[in-house]
C-alpha cells in the first residue's frame, strides 16, 4: 500500500498537517481504508500542504524516539 509516512509523526498545531508527510490526524487514521485511488488525491495536494507547514515539530519525532530507544537512552 502506497504510503507517504516517513516516520516524522507530529502535526502542526497551526496548519493541523503531520510534519513529516502533510496528512491530517484523519487521514493518518483512516488511510489503510481509503481506496487507492483516494490514497493518490491526498498524495497530490501533500506537496503544497508541506509548503505552508512554517515550524518544525516541538515533540520529539516518532523516527528520534525509535533511534534514542535502540541507543538505550
Amino acid at each position: 500500500m502506497e504510503s507517504p509516512c516517513i516516520l516524522i509523526c507530529s502535526i502542526d498545531d497551526k496548519t493541523g498537517y503531520c510534519f513529516g508527510c502533510g496528512r491530517t490526524r484523519d487521514e493518518i487514521g483512516s488511510w489503510t481504508s481509503y481506496t487507492s485511488l483516494e490514497r493518490r488525491s491526498i498524495m497530490a495536494e501533500l506537496p503544497t500542504r508541506l509548503e505552508n507547514v512554517e515550524r518544525k515539530p516541538r515533540r520529539e519525532t516518532r523516527r528520534t524516539r525509535l533511534v534514542r530507544e535502540r541507543e538505550g537512552g
